[in-house]
Order: structure tokens, then sequence, then C-alpha cells
């Protein structure tokens, strides 16, 4: 059965959101078959970033049902996401398709559009805020790589399309198909959706207290250690009440929030990296047993610690 893709883009939109998905289609064509990959924009050909231009089906006059809709960002997207014509034609296209999906800040179209109303979605860290705000029926996931959420599907910024891409084709396919393409395209298959798009310490907003900071660096430093309110009060010289109250409104999370998900990172890491039992990775990362790390990565990450080291391990194999 071949599935057909259709990529809208559109003035201003970023090359890499239209090549990294359009060639992780192709790879899987080309591993397996299935897959016709068709570029459109309203009016046809189109600018994209560095000033070159793309050749295009018109929007307007493409019929018929597609598989899959795919809808790129760029820094044109504010202009795009207020052109009354690109979003009927992008209702018209996703009416009938199986699966829609954005790149980076094409999630401001499908929000346009209506197309995001009451769905869990991403784009770029740096415009989450601002889809949020734009667009309150949509429920931002700030910090995922990609989200899926029934028939809808969001990435994060640039090349997380990339992995968005290699999701889509794991689930048409199967794991050794995506596999196999991740591998062609070097890249690692596929970063989990829930995965942030940055470290936890430089998630955190400038900090002016040098014992709050000197904290921060220590816990990232050294999760495994023993984290208590108290210890961290005291090397941040503050009364325990005080550091309660102040760590969240400087972080943006409470200690024990940021602790839990220090330590999810470095877990992730040796989980990359290694090949320790769940409960020496847990012991080494600061959770103390297995279950407590389980539960902590279903949390921050939405995928158990075997999971996790599954799809890294394979997109590794040879």
């Amino acid at each position: 059965m071949e599935r057909e893709v259709l990529v809208v883009g559109h003035e201003g939109a970023t090359l890499t959101d239209i090549a990294g998905p359009v060639d992780v289609f192709d790879g899987a064509n080309r591993v397996r078959g299935g897959y016709r990959v068709r570029l459109a924009a309203v009016g046809g050909a189109f600018a994209v970033s560095g000033g070159l231009r793309m050749e295009a089906e018109d929007l307007r006059e493409l019929s018929g049902a597609v598989d899959t809709v795919v809808v790129v960002g760029g820094f044109g997207f504010g202009e795009a996401a207020r052109d009354a014509e690109l979003l009927h034609h992008l209702r018209r296209v996703a009416a009938d398709a199986r699966r829609v999906a954005s790149v980076c800040t094409g999630a401001f179209l499908l929000a346009a559009a209506g197309l995001l109303d009451g769905a869990r979605a991403t784009t770029h860290w740096a415009f989450c805020d601002r889809l949020a705000a734009d667009h309150p029926s949509v429920e931002v996931v700030p910090d995922a790589i990609y989200v899926q959420d029934g028939r809808l599907a969001t990435s994060a910024g640039v090349t997380a399309g990339i992995d968005l891409a290699l999701a889509l084709v794991e689930r048409d396919h199967d794991a050794a198909v995506a596999r196999l393409v991740a591998r062609w395209m070097v890249v690692f298959l596929q970063r989990p959706g829930g995965q942030s798009q940055f470290s936890v310490r430089a998630r955190v907003p400038p900090v002016r207290e040098p014992g709050l900071r000197a904290v921060l660096d220590a816990v990232a430093d050294n999760p495994a250690a023993g984290w208590t309110v108290e210890e961290m009060a005291r090397r941040a010289a503050m009364s325990p009440r005080h550091f309660a109250r102040v760590f969240p409104l400087r972080v943006g999370a409470p200690p024990a929030r940021y602790v839990e998900r220090v330590r999810v990172e470095a877990a992730a890491g040796v989980l990359e990296s290694g090949d320790e039992g769940l409960d020496v990775v847990a012991r080494r990362s600061g959770f103390g047993t297995a279950e407590t790390m389980r539960r902590a990565f279903l949390r921050v990450l939405g995928v158990t610690p075997g999971g996790y080291r599954h799809r890294f391990r394979t997109s590794g194999a040879a």
C-alpha cells in the first residue's frame, strides 16, 4: 500500500524542516517502499531559509485524499498563520488525512486552522509560550521532542522533525525499518518524544543568588548524592524554610522535582552508553531502586528505562 505524504510549505519556511522528514520517508521508501512524498504550497514555488527557492505543487489545485499531512515551520510562520487561503486549504487536505503533523513552528499553522483545538502539542522551545498564549485551547507540552495525540503529531524545532518522521515510519512499518533509516542518516533512532529539548540545568532561568547557583551545579555534577532540602539549603547558606520558598520561584520547579529530572537525565546517559543492569543504573543515578527509577522515567519522559535503553541500543546495533 502506497501512503501519500503531503508536505505543506510556505514563504520563509526552514529548509531543514522540509528536508529532514522528506529524507526519512524517502529512506523508508527505499528500504520497504510504500511512500509517495509531495511538496505543495499556495501558489506553488516558494522561498525558504537562505534565500533558496523550492519548486512545489500548487496546494489550491490538489484534490483527493492523502495519508499524511506534514506542515513545516520557519521564521515566516507568523504571516503564514494569518493567510486565510492557506489555512482554508490546509483544513481541506487535513479533513480526510489519516494523520496530520507539524514540524517546529508549523504547529502555529495547525492551531490557526483549528486543527489543534483540545489537543496536546509542542513546538520550538522559543515559541512554546507564544503558542500557549495565542491558542489557549491547545495544551502545550513545552519540553517534548515530539507529541502524538491521536491522529495529530507535532514536533519541536528543526531537527526534531526527523525524530517525529522516524516515529511515524516505525508506526507504519516496524522498528527495524526506522532503525535502518536512522543508521543511514547517522542519527539516533529516535529520541523518545518526551525527552527534553535541553539539559535540565540549561533550562533553568538565570539565577542571581550565588548559593543557589552553586546548589544547581552541585546537583547536576553529582545527582546520586543525598539531596534533601536540608542539605541543599545548607549548601546555599539559607534556612530550609527560606530555601524551599525561594527555589521554585527561581528555578520553576520544587527542589525534589529538579533533583528527579537531573537524575533521570543522568540515568538516561548511562542507559545510552552502557549495559549495566537497571538496579545498578538506579543506584548510580541516585534513585536507589529500579522501581523508583521506572516511576520517575514514566513521569518525566513517558517511557520506561528499559524502553529508553532499547531505542538507543538498537539504534547503534550493527
